[in-house]
């Protein structure tokens, strides 16, 4: 794509005309065709030694940038709410989009790497390093959420590509500059799109399913106002961030090492707003018009997200409920609600059955370290009956957290929902439906099921047959939903 003609660059880019071409045919491409091509532009764009003017350049990828936007938000919205043919679809969908922010990020540092090094560049991107410095972040911001979206593990260079950008803009002056990030989107500028990416990280998302991070990041973003950055060291300060270092913010127990690019962060009034928040969501039972959530989420879902939030952005870090004890010890797992249905109802062939190691229980759980071949079946909120190593009863649990420690190897922690679980196939007027019971079948009392989202239907009862007797469950409120799954109540009678 690149010639070279003594000092001067031959770049298809260096003639409008190919420009206008391109940025002509991008919008009307297939999303993820089109994101491709930007991606291979931004790579040449890289490739391009020095002699391409650092205005051109800049303003060149800032075009780019804008032409594919709609399709990163197009199929951000495939991979989270439409439905899925295949894992592999779906895994496509999750590389793409990131290969994209990545690769958007790594320009924007490219370019100003390169006007660090060239005052004559610097001087001539000056008017735009706000906006150059707040895209940068936003792109990096993008690329942490996408991340996070399969869990990690995190890019330590993620870290230090963000904290040079808002290092950058600082000794530029322009970090609390407004700007129009993306046409219609407002304004914003470079420290609060930095303050955007630490707040998320600093929110627990390995707690979170895809579509919670998204709903998270929509509420974080509408409440940056209320939060502060600051070098001082003061008793409201819940997180801090060493801007030039490759980690991640830290909740603050105690005065890290002081250094010049040492920043501090307090939730201010955001948790005060974010419970305001959610007091008018369950009073209206509807979400406010002024939040854009980039799609319609259920006001439950949505209030499940402001109470993690809450509970993370709290001066004081929530409390485990039971000690947790250091272990070394082997686990028998099975996933996916109809294999832990036929594992239960002893129909199960051991085929679907894993070993994982367990690095510490409690009396709500394990944690464990597992291998990650063949999990993708696997993420929070995932349904798993556990046997523990010597044992011949089995437990319901559900993955409350996870997180890559690299593509092979992840840590998950599990909380035990049930130490006496039962399967069942009930009769779902005709149709055959994989139940597990959490709690024992007692007449006139009620009882905590789960299964499939598709089966679940309020007021429409299902019928089985367990201990001699007939029983009829009649689905009343969900307690939660997960992967796939619903766990709800249903009042139990005998029917003969």
């Amino acid at each position: 794509m690149l010639k070279m003609f003594g000092s001067k660059v031959d770049h298809p880019l260096a003639d409008p005309e190919e420009v206008q071409r391109v940025l002509k045919e991008l919008p009307a491409q297939e999303a993820a065709t089109a994101l491709d091509s930007a991606s291979a532009w931004y790579e040449s764009l890289m490739a391009t030694p020095a002699g391409f003017p650092a205005e051109r350049r800049l303003d060149l990828i800032l075009r780019l940038d804008e032409a594919v936007l709609p399709h990163t938000r197009r199929l951000a919205r495939d991979y989270l709410v439409a439905p899925r043919q295949t894992r592999a679809h779906e895994f496509r969908l999750w590389q793409v989009n990131h290969h994209y922010w990545t690769l958007l990020a790594d320009v924007y540092e490219d370019t100003l790497h390169r006007c660090k090094s060239d005052e004559k560049a610097a001087a001539a991107i000056k008017p735009q390093m706000a906006l150059l410095s707040a895209r940068h972040l936003n792109a990096c911001g993008n690329r942490l959420k996408w991340q996070q979206f399969r869990y990690g593990p995190i890019a330590p260079e993620l870290w230090t590509s963000a904290g040079e950008a808002w290092l950058e803009a600082q000794r530029a002056q322009v970090s609390g500059v407004r700007v129009n990030l993306y046409g219609s989107t407002g304004t914003t500028t470079p420290e609060a799109e930095y303050l955007r990416i630490l707040i998320l990280s600093s929110s627990s998302p390995d707690n979170l399913l895809p579509v919670e991070i998204e709903i998270a990041e929509r509420l974080i973003a509408h409440l940056l106002p209320h939060f502060s950055l600051t070098d001082q060291a003061r008793p409201e300060n819940v997180y801090w961030v060493d801007a030039a270092k490759p980690l991640p913010p830290t909740r603050l127990a105690r005065i890290p090492e002081i250094t010049p690019t040492l920043r501090f962060y307090a939730t201010g009034s955001a948790l005060e707003t974010l419970q305001q928040l959610r007091k008018a969501i369950a009073a209206r039972g509807a979400l406010p018009g002024e939040i854009n959530f980039g799609a319609q989420y259920s006001p439950r879902l949505v209030l499940q997200v402001i109470d993690h939030l809450a509970q993370c952005w709290a001066p004081k870090p929530p409390m485990r409920s039971h000690e947790r004890r250091l272990v070394k010890s082997r686990v028998t797992i099975v996933g996916r609600l109809d294999a832990i249905c036929l594992q239960l109802t002893g129909k199960g062939e051991g085929e679907s059955a894993e070993s994982w190691v367990v690095e510490d229980v409690s009396q709500g759980g394990i944690g464990a370290q597992i291998s990650l071949a063949g999990k993708d079946w696997l993420r929070v909120g995932s349904l798993v009956a556990m046997q523990p190593e010597g044992g011949s009863n089995w437990l319901l649990g559900v993955v409350r957290r996870f997180a890559r420690e690299s593509e092979a190897i992840g840590i998950v922690g599990i909380e035990t929902l049930s130490k006496t679980p039962t399967g069942h196939i009930a009769d779902s007027q005709g149709l055959p439906t994989p139940v597990v019971a959490l709690d024992p079948l007692r007449e006139g009392g009620d009882m905590r099921v789960a299964m499939s989202v598709a089966a679940w239907e309020e007021q429409k009862p299902l019928l089985l047959e367990f201990g001699g007797k007939r029983w009829r469950l009649s689905p009343g409120a969900q307690v939660e939903t997960g992967a796939g799954h619903v766990i709800g109540n249903c009042r139990v009678t005998v029917v003969s």
